[in-house]
């Protein structure tokens, strides 16, 4: 009845028809206009041959957009979305999907599946549990309507597309929590120029920094160096990001639960909670 493929040689053009229409009725309302899904696979890692659609009489009906790459030394997938069409739901094509995926995947070397799901969606919860993943992290999303930012301040910040290897081994000494997969260094280098980087330097020496997509207001990464807490650096920082969003809006995405000051310090500026998500792992090797 159905057919299962891989995704290699299908164009983005279809990929979005189905990814919209998929998620039509879902949790969180979904703004993904065709550029915006390009960009979210690049950053994501995206591999076709790698990811898999069910088909009925040609049409995508079903699928799972899968990124590769080594995450926390291991060889890992990542599940970028798993969607089915509304009148192709309670037919059991997620399951046989992520069934097939696996198979696949445990075929070319990967070691472990990760994603993320909304806490609130259960039904997708527990298909997971039963496929054999488990919670690894609890997250918290937060957004901000720029016109709420509560942050003063005159410390000098400068601008740049990127950064040196050398300036990033520096700034992951600034972090409290590993970033997820969506947030990591290798999700934001594959888009030179797509992102904003405010640092704040003492000499030479980046004491602060943070990263911005200008077309999104997605904040991936921000931090300051543990010496230099508590001199308003952070909140001068992220006041400069907000200001050059081109949404008028900014977002700081999968905040790892047990960062209390992270999290506070959102709070403190302005930032508001509005979903909560699990990332959950599959040990293919189990």
């Amino acid at each position: 009845m159905f057919e299962y493929r891989t995704l290699e040689g299908v164009d983005t053009e279809i990929l979005h028809k189905a990814f919209v229409e998929a998620f039509s009725d879902y949790q969180v309302k979904l703004d993904l206009p065709l550029w915006k899904l390009q960009r979210m696979l690049k950053r994501r890692g995206y591999v076709p041959e790698k990811s898999l659609g069910a088909l009925k009489d040609e049409e995508l009906v079903g699928f799972i957009l899968n990124g590769c790459r080594k995450w926390k030394g291991r060889y890992t997938a990542y599940d970028i979305g798993t969607g089915v069409l509304p009148d192709y739901r309670k037919q059991g094509l997620t399951t046989n999907m992520f069934r097939k995926a696996s198979e696949l995947l445990r075929a070319e070397g990967v070691e472990q599946y990760l994603l993320e799901v909304i806490q609130e969606n259960t039904a997708a919860y527990e298909l997971y549990k039963k496929q054999g993943f488990k919670v690894e992290r609890t997250f918290t999303c937060y957004k901000l309507d720029n016109n709420k930012c509560k942050i003063e301040g005159n410390i000098e910040v400068s601008h740049a597309d990127g950064l040196e290897t050398a300036e990033w081994e520096q700034v992951k000494a600034f972090w409290d929590a590993e970033p997820s997969w969506q947030n990591s260094i290798e999700a934001v280098r594959p888009l030179p120029g797509g992102f904003l980087y405010s640092t704040v330097r003492s000499g030479n020496k980046i004491v602060g920094y943070g990263i911005m997509e200008k077309r999104t207001g997605d904040i991936p990464q921000f931090g300051v160096d543990r010496d230099h807490r508590g001199q308003g650096i952070g909140r001068r920082i992220i006041a400069d990001l907000i200001s050059n969003s081109e949404t008028g809006k900014a977002a700081v995405l999968n905040v790892d639960d047990r960062s209390k000051s992270i999290k506070d310090f959102l709070s403190s500026t302005g930032f508001e909670p509005y979903v909560l998500q699990y990332e959950m792992i599959f040990d293919m090797n189990a």
